[in-house]
């Protein structure tokens, strides 16, 4: 059942996913691209499914999560609402990652083999293949997730021949980071990344970089998938 809403909760996560969308075409004009090009995907992790069905009702269909368990429950919370697609993007442990493969359209963060093992081993077989991003850990940085520029060829080389998995691009999360200089530097390097490997898997069509921190600077180098969850949804507690 689709939780219920109130006029006044539905106007507040309207008017900020409107302000979403606005800042996107925006930074889309400045760097001369379309706004079509790019997806804005709602990250709801730690929101309640009010928050999900408000913004669904506004017409977002892409909603992020990062908690197995929490977004297990979210899904089948929201079951009623058959066209959401649903993406992973925190880090995947073993031990869960058959829920992934059976519950989720996307998976934005795998960043090793045997990862994408597991998940073309347990996706169902008559479910159509997992969408997968390669989780690029563009800034070197040892507490976060992700593989290192070097080890992309080898890992995308086994995504493509998974039966159930195909591969759709690269993902990055850069160090954080208040100087537009900076950010278009990281990435402009995955980038860079996408590129070469486009040359090789012509049919891969999506760099996920960008959150609200850093939207514009994302959007001038090139990502076609920016990922925001503060400014829909207001701080997480």
């Amino acid at each position: 059942m689709t939780p219920q809403l109130t006029d006044k909760y539905m106007v507040t996560i309207a008017e900020r996913l409107t302000s979403a969308y606005a800042r996107i075409a925006n930074a889309a004009k400045n760097a001369q691209r379309n706004s079509s090009e790019i997806t804005l995907l709602a990250v709801s992790k730690t929101k309640p499914s009010t928050d999900i069905a408000a913004a669904y009702e506004h017409g977002q269909r892409q909603f992020g999560e990062s908690y197995v368990q929490e977004a297990v429950d979210k899904i089948a919370q929201l079951s009623a609402l058959s066209d959401i697609t649903w993406h992973f993007i925190g880090p995947i442990q073993s031990n869960k990652s058959a829920l992934v493969a059976q519950h989720f359209d996307w998976v934005q963060s795998v960043d090793r083999i045997k990862i994408a093992k597991r998940l073309n081993t347990q996706r169902l077989a008559d479910f159509p293949p997992l969408n997968v991003l390669i989780q690029v850990n563009i800034s070197t940085e040892e507490a976060k997730s992700g593989c290192s520029v070097d080890q992309i060829p080898e890992l995308a080389e086994f995504i493509s021949q998974c039966e159930q998995l195909t591969l759709r691009g690269l993902m990055a999360i850069p160090a954080k980071s208040d100087d537009p200089a900076e950010q278009i530097q990281s990435f402009e390097q995955l980038q860079t990344c996408f590129d070469k490997l486009k040359a090789q898997y012509p049919h891969i069509d999506t760099l996920s970089m960008g959150m609200s921190g850093d939207v514009e600077a994302a959007i001038s180098a090139g990502s076609t998938m920016v990922r925001i969850g503060t400014d829909i949804f207001g701080t997480r507690t």
